[in-house]
């Protein structure tokens, strides 16, 4: 692997194949210009980049449990803070830390978004990332409430009387919106460029700051570990997970067609929603489509109304 690309995030690590998130955490990392500090929640991520006595991470790297690591980057940065005011650091090269969260969507929009939000709303200096999977993917395909209507995982399954998850997914970016930090954004690994311009942006940004990057699961979702780039595209294609950004409380939305893909396209590529296609399910994707559909239109709304011209 290239020298440059792998100088905060290693190869060597034991991810599955075709998964995206080693691909997102390089791509992130590497657009800070200043030294990072890591903490990471208890997940695939973490259980897969740091198999002792080996370490994925080239950078200062702590693990932290589901519920707190939003409180452990919080309490590292006051300290360094106080610590710089004082003079007890040395500045290398007139540099800066900087420092980020890595979380799964189980240790984001559920388990951990208590310490989430209270260190949005203290307005602690750090880039917070989620890599959003739609599940509890490390202990083997549970529901969350990141988990799209009518996927099928192990505790939502397809029955006589079921059809999968029943809720509609959380939307996270609404609540981080919430706190009014000044920059949250919504990326995709398909989209290697966009993700980079958010990354560049998100560490130029004084404060608190939020990405949600789409991370397809080639294990739980059940397809094939060549594809994961393929359907991480699908889904930006069909609305399903749009691209945008929200700065200083103002919308812009980065990707759009006048011809979106229909939703079956993205839902049949993938074994957690081959359910549905069954003749007792009939009526669930026609669900699903109005779905995607009117979150896209408060979207665009929302963009139209107090949105960023290009």
């Amino acid at each position: 692997m290239n020298k440059e690309l792998a100088k905060n995030f290693a190869p060597g690590h034991s991810a599955c194949a075709g998964c995206a998130f080693p691909t997102i955490v390089r791509t992130i990392l590497n657009e800070s210009p200043d030294p990072v500090v890591v903490s990471n929640t208890t997940g695939c991520l973490e259980v897969t980049s740091t198999l002792y006595p080996y370490t994925a991470w080239k950078n200062s790297y702590i693990h932290s449990a589901f519920e707190n690591a939003s409180a452990t980057i919080s309490g590292v940065e006051r300290a360094y803070k106080a610590l710089s005011k004082k003079g007890a650091l040395r500045q290398a090269h007139g540099k800066k830390i900087k420092f980020v969260v890595f979380g799964g969507d189980g240790g984001t929009y559920d388990i951990g978004l208590q310490s989430l939000s209270g260190a949005l709303e203290r307005g602690h200096d750090f880039v917070y990332v989620v890599y959003d999977n739609g599940g509890y993917m490390n202990t083997g395909n549970q529901r969350s409430s990141a988990t799209p209507y009518g996927a099928a995982t192990e505790t939502t399954p397809d029955g006589k009387e079921s059809f999968g998850k029943v809720e509609m997914r959380k939307n996270l970016m609404e609540i981080v919106a919430a706190h009014h930090i000044k920059y949250a954004a919504q990326a995709n690994v398909a989209y290697l460029a966009d993700l980079k311009k958010k990354a560049k942006k998100a560490f130029e940004t004084e404060g608190p700051v939020f990405l949600s990057v789409f991370s397809p699961c080639t294990n739980n979702w059940k397809f094939p570990t060549s594809q994961y780039v393929a359907i991480a595209k699908l889904a930006t294609e069909t609305n399903f997970w749009p691209l945008y950004e929200i700065e200083d409380e103002k919308y812009k939305i980065n990707w759009k067609t006048e011809n979106p893909k229909q939703l079956e396209e993205f839902l049949k590529t993938q074994g957690r929603f081959k359910h549905l296609f069954s003749e007792k399910n009939k009526g669930v994707i026609p669900e699903m489509q109005k779905i995607v559909n009117d979150e896209w239109n408060r979207l665009a709304e929302k963009n139209n109304l107090h949105g960023i011209n290009e």
